[in-house]
């Protein structure tokens, strides 16, 4: 045997179900291969060869601890007892699977059976156990968390981020690292510059181990052990599991690149084979045995795709799908008392902020430098003598896996929001929004109850990364609301409704306005529906649409020139959009200015400008006119940024409009 186990203290039972996890997946393997060949499946990630390590890890955690597996751990889903039907039908994009055919393999999750799939790109995983195990422990739930990654997601970002911030926090979660030899065809000789990734470790200030990922019994002993000393002592730990992948990275892919030495070498090792033996040598198992599982397991596997395959394609519904994007949330609507008070924009985002967290205590609030700071603009400062530093979390530098967190939060039933220090900085977490936040909640049902609040914009001469305002990058992706308050009252308001909202929110605070505007606002905890525009003028000759800052020189030009009548409206939210207010301003006065700081090519503008171009073109008296920023990025000199900014030619845009 090329596997030496020590099995002295393990009872019979416990080998046998070691055993079994790692028999049912393969034969499954086995099976979807042959229906890999018939043309019956169309893809198939194969983990035959490394199916000890997520059978250890099903048997060695509680069932009510998360593991975040990736698409070569079929066997931490049969471990967890997922009926095979449904994970068939998932296989094949059917209606008694877990995305309702919205995505393939294991891209789900199922809070029922406390696991949470993957994504495609393969760090946010880790920043998502890392919620979960920052949820556990705020609510001292005393439990672990385990992601798995492979040695190739070892190279991104995210991995290094979560470790970091995981090693900062003391967060109880196991980083599991499956190395299998190879990133589809890159051997880790061209991945990786150190002998062992468990010495990764060294440099974040954790304990990190090897170990033989092909030996169920040294994993499922490691695994165990960690578990135990993490929940009476919460901390982070990398474990390595050396290991081979015999198939290639999909079907499709083959393994022409690996050396025959090689996958023979790890033939001889292969997990299951050598398991078996040691067992019918032990007499803990017989031939009979092991003949009556086997039958058992192909009758349950049969029996199981026939269900599957029976089952009827799914066929498009789109009112369904459309209404599948978002969790259905139905606002309670609180209205403003007359307890009113002056206050700024940033007094009124402040104010928001802490009612919400006084309301809900399970809301965690985290961003760099908030805490003791109170954050750049000092809009949380002393929230932590208020809510504590469990709740008021300051970060390090890692804006994509914060937000990946944010997600783990909302798993474990938490409310998060999450403070870009500039609006600009969230490229650095763009996936983490775009591919994990926005999709979840279509893809499996699990929503992301996430406020991103966003300081941006120009005019206050910050240049081209702290100026943006860049709500167009979200409009465009489904799945995300995106709210752009111009005065207090609606900036307090639309963030305590985003806070209630179980809907991931991208809320967008103009800088430029938080010291600048004024405004009575209500003291008391009120909301405003999301998707409400605000008419802040009446007029007849023509409609200027815009928000946030625009609304400002909307409102200034029209202080200017009492000539010209306009009607002007506020979206305040873009997604939802108010589609109605829209029809109703181009209808009364036929001619639209579409007014946004954003630049104009890309622009959310051009979505407005084309609803009204199809819906409402038999009620324009003129063209659709829109005035927007230059298509440069944001200039930091006076003269420059004056003349970028789409107020330099509203003026002149609005006379010949009113001219045509």
């Amino acid at each position: 045997m090329k596997i030496n186990y020590n099995i002295s203290n393990f009872n019979k039972q416990i080998l046998v179900d070691l055993y079994l996890s790692m028999l049912k997946p393969r034969m499954i393997e086995e099976k979807m291969l042959v229906l890999l060949r018939q043309g019956k499946i169309s893809k198939w990630f194969s983990g035959i060869g490394q199916e000890a390590i997520a059978a250890a890890v099903v048997n060695a955690l509680d069932e009510n601890e998360y593991i975040l597996p990736m698409h070569r751990n079929l066997g931490v889903f049969t471990g967890r007892n997922i009926r095979l039907s449904s994970l068939f039908s998932q296989f094949q994009g059917k209606q008694a699977g877990f995305t309702n055919g919205r995505d393939r393999s294991f891209h789900f999750g199922s809070l029922t059976h406390h696991i949470v799939g993957m994504i495609s790109h393969l760090g946010p995983q880790m920043g998502v156990a890392s919620g979960i195990a920052l949820g556990n422990m705020i609510n001292k739930k005393n439990k672990v968390c385990l992601v798995f990654t492979g040695e190739g997601g070892t190279s991104e970002g995210d991995f290094h981020e979560a470790l970091n911030i995981a090693s900062v926090w003391s967060l109880p979660v196991i980083f599991l690292i499956e190395n299998n030899g190879y990133g589809l065809s890159t051997p880790v000789k061209e991945q990786y510059n150190c002998n062992k990734l468990s010495d990764r470790a060294i440099g974040y200030g954790i304990d990190g181990y090897t170990i033989d990922g092909n030996n169920v019994i040294d994993v499922f002993q490691k695994i165990q052990d960690l578990a135990k000393s993490i929940r009476k002592n919460p901390r982070p730990v990398l474990v390595e599991c050396d290991t081979f992948r015999m198939r290639g990275h999909e079907e499709a892919s083959g393994v022409k690149y690996v050396p025959k030495k090689l996958l023979d070498k790890w033939a001889d090792k292969d997990p299951i084979t050598n398991f078996e033996n040691h067992l019918l040598k032990e007499n803990i198992l017989t031939s009979k045995d092991i003949f009556t599982w086997k039958e058992n397991i192909q009758n349950e596997i049969d029996s199981s795709i026939k269900d599957a395959f029976s089952e009827k394609d799914i066929i498009a519904d789109e009112e369904n799908e459309l209404n599948s994007v978002f969790k259905e949330h139905h606002l309670k609507e609180i209205p403003p008392s007359n307890d009113v008070t002056e206050v700024r924009f940033i007094d009124a985002i402040s104010s928001a902020l802490k009612q919400g967290m006084e309301k809900y205590d399970d809301l965690i609030f985290m961003g760099q430098d908030i805490a003791d700071y109170g954050g750049v603009f000092k809009i949380s400062d002393g929230f932590v003598d208020l809510f504590g530093k469990d709740r008021v979390r300051n970060t390090p530098i890692c804006e994509s896996i914060v937000l990946s967190m944010a997600l783990g939060l909302s798993v474990v039933g938490l409310k998060s929001v999450v403070e870009m220090q500039f609006a600009d900085f969230v490229s650095s977490g763009f996936n983490a929004v775009v591919n994990n936040l926005a999709k979840t909640h279509y893809r499996w049902g699990q929503s992301a109850d996430v406020v991103v609040r966003m300081p941006c914009g120009g005019g206050v001469g910050a240049g081209p990364f702290h100026s943006q305002t860049n709500e167009a990058w979200f409009t465009h992706t489904p799945g995300l609301k995106v709210v752009y308050p111009a005065f207090p009252s609606d900036a307090k308001g639309l963030l305590l409704s985003s806070i209630e909202d179980p809907n991931p929110v991208m809320f967008f605070e103009h800088k430029a306005l938080y010291r600048s505007v004024s405004q009575n606002v209500s003291k008391d905890y009120y909301t405003i529906p999301l998707g409400k525009a605000n008419l802040l003028q009446s007029g007849h000759d023509l409609s200027i649409i815009t928000y946030g800052m625009g609304v400002h020189w909307a409102l200034d030009f029209i202080n200017d020139n009492h000539n010209i009548s306009i009607d002007l409206v506020d979206l305040r939210t873009l997604i939802p959009l108010d589609i109605i207010a829209i029809k109703e301003t181009v209808i009364k006065t036929g001619k639209v200015l579409i007014l946004h700081e954003d630049t104009h090519l890309g622009g959310f503008g051009a979505d407005i400008a084309s609803l009204i171009a199809k819906d409402l073109f038999e009620y324009l008296d003129a063209p659709i006119y829109r005035v927007s920023s230059l298509d440069t990025p944001v200039p930091f000199a006076a003269d420059l940024e004056r003349k970028y900014l789409a107020k330099n030619r509203l003026e002149h845009q609005v006379f010949e409009l009113h001219a045509y």
